[in-house]
């Protein structure tokens, strides 16, 4: 050791302040929760707010949506189901997607609603990016696969989780 400097092991230098690295490994997953839960809220909104969004037939329809990716899914049969209900399914989609941003943004029941959004992701997936060449160009994996962090871990800072469970914490 010198001048406070130490190696670790890594060819690094490892003289950071103690409890440093646990703060970063406890923060890390923050930004990835901030991108899922606002990129979720944007599109609930959208979906809201989107003239015609809701509508079994005509553009930018959720029901035309559905019917031009229908032959092409993994699962016809979930497409389907959506179809028989398309302004349902899509006030679902678009509500799921709302609990969901605003769960990972304000960290409240977060696996739970990572969880969700990792459904979301799937079986959009599975429907509507599924016809996607190669496979890595649909966008609705990397969704899939960003949730699952948020499912395992949660949200151990920022979040209203970890104000709870340190309320529970004290009061024992």
């Amino acid at each position: 050791m010198t001048h406070g400097y130490r190696m670790d092991g890594y060819g690094g230098l490892g003289g950071e302040r103690p409890g440093l690295r646990e703060s970063a490994t406890r923060h890390a997953l923050l930004p990835l929760r901030i991108f899922l839960g606002v990129t979720f809220l944007y599109a609930g909104i959208d979906k809201l707010t989107q003239n015609g969004f809701f509508s079994a037939t005509g553009s930018g329809s959720v029901g035309e949506m559905m019917r031009s990716v229908r032959d092409s899914s993994a699962l016809p049969a979930l497409v389907d189901l959506a179809l028989k209900s398309p302004a349902g399914f899509g006030y679902a989609i678009a509500l799921g997607e709302l609990a969901v941003g605003l769960g990972a943004l304000f960290g409240l029941l977060t696996r739970i609603a990572a969880l969700g959004g990792a459904l979301i992701s799937l079986s959009l997936w599975l429907t509507v990016s599924w016809q996607a060449t190669p496979y890595y160009y649909g966008n609705d994996l990397p969704y899939l696969m960003a949730w699952l962090p948020l499912v395992l871990a949660g949200a151990p800072s920022f979040s209203l989780d970890a104000v709870l469970a340190d309320r529970r914490r004290r009061m024992r």
